[in-house]
């Protein structure tokens, strides 16, 4: 089965961004407080610092670890299993019924924006992008 996870760079540049958004909340924060603002302007920073490592730590865990939660890569379960369905409990299916589409190997997905293409495709039919090279 396919499922759909971050790449390692989005994850790595998100991690960044996120952490640029933690600081920028405790500039937000001890500026508020300087001057005196109302309590919730200086709530609003401490809650802004907070959401800001939480997604750095999530977004680091998605560029470093093995197994990523799933949002963009297309991988097939045994290359990287998806986490989330291994901590819920569900199984996932490695094998496609006899006789489907899937069997004949006459289809492929858009490493961009993982449309189902057909075989001979060299642009995507959804975003339109040149595909690369089959191997």
């Amino acid at each position: 089965m396919k499922s759909v996870k971050p790449g390692r760079g989005p994850s790595a540049m998100g991690a960044i961004g996120a952490l640029f958004a933690a600081i920028f909340g405790v500039i937000w924060t001890a500026a508020a407080a300087s001057m005196g603002a109302p309590p919730f302007f200086c709530l609003f920073g401490v809650v802004f610092v907070i959401i800001g490592i939480i997604q750095a730590i999530y977004n680091f865990k998605n560029a470093t670890g093995k197994n990523r939660y799933s949002e963009f890569d297309i991988v097939d379960s045994r290359e990287e299993p998806d986490p989330l369905a291994q901590r819920l409990g569900l199984e996932q299916e490695d094998t496609v019924p006899n006789g489907s589409e899937a069997d004949s190997g006459d289809f492929r997905y858009c490493p961009y924006c993982g449309a189902r293409l057909g075989e001979g495709f060299t642009f995507c039919g959804k975003c339109g992008k040149r595909l690369p090279e089959e191997p």
